[in-house]
């Protein structure tokens, strides 16, 4: 896989310990990408030692053309080395990069009539990036989308006004926020009090009609999956991705 080298072009914090990037390729070369993809940051520790750290896109692309802008959230992990690098990096700065790789995507052969995306922190990334293809999926073959959305208060709801608005446009989608610790001063009507897993048992998963996407914390993700297994998914219609922070 081809290493190039990434210029950030803008950044922004989301919450308070995560930043959104956007950077472009030094060489000014477009970056194609499937929605549901990461890229990998190449750096060094502070003995020398290389190492890398996986980000998945979060530019809001069509899924067929390449864009210029590469967009990754990151959370700030304390003591984390590439939270140093990310954390302090200007814009105009550049880091090593490679990809995109993974398999984390909409698949053209599916025939189920739901999905149900299912996500806490910076794991909503890759569904910020499929929202072209949610709406284009949701007029060719009729399917809703639902997107269960764990955090512990309404400040770590990542792009959550962005799901909100897309909720509001395109009918087949709704959006449910799951605040663990402290729910909002006004609720709103999808808004839950627990953790993502409640809001998932209570959409009554269907191994008939449904393929569900798990990304983010690993036990999220591990109990996510085994409830969906109970519920009689098979396993190929229960895709997973596990983000664990390292320092």
């Amino acid at each position: 896989m081809e290493h190039f080298k990434l210029r950030l072009a803008a950044s922004h914090m989301l919450a308070p310990t995560v930043r959104h990037l956007a950077f472009e390729r030094e060489d000014g070369t477009p970056f194609a990408f499937v929605p549901g993809q990461f890229l990998q940051i190449h750096f060094h520790y502070a003995d020398g030692k290389p190492t890398k750290r996986s980000y998945s896109v979060a530019t809001v692309g069509d899924g067929k053309a390449p864009v210029q802008r590469i967009e990754i959230a990151v959370s700030y992990v304390e003591g984390g080395a590439a939270t140093e690098l990310l954390s302090t990096l200007d814009e105009g700065g550049t880091i090593e990069a490679s990809g995109p790789y993974g398999r984390f995507c909409l698949m053209d052969g599916d025939t189920n009539s739901r999905y149900l995306l299912v996500a806490t922190g910076t794991g909503v990334t890759p569904y910020r990036a499929m929202l072209p293809q949610i709406r284009a999926l949701t007029q060719s073959r009729g399917c809703t989308f639902a997107l269960v959305y764990g955090a512990r208060n309404e400040t770590e709801l990542l792009y959550g006004d962005e799901f909100e608005a897309f909720a509001r446009e395109v009918p087949g989608f709704t959006f449910h926020p799951c605040l663990s610790r402290t729910p909002r001063a006004v609720p709103r009507p999808h808004d839950r009090h627990g953790r993502a897993q409640v809001a998932l048992g209570e959409l009554g998963p269907n191994a008939a009609n449904d393929i569900a996407y798990l990304c983010g914390n690993p036990n999220m993700v591990d109990e996510a999956f085994a409830l969906l297994k109970e519920a009689g998914l098979p396993v190929p219609h229960i895709r997973r991705e596990k983000y664990v922070s390292s320092r």
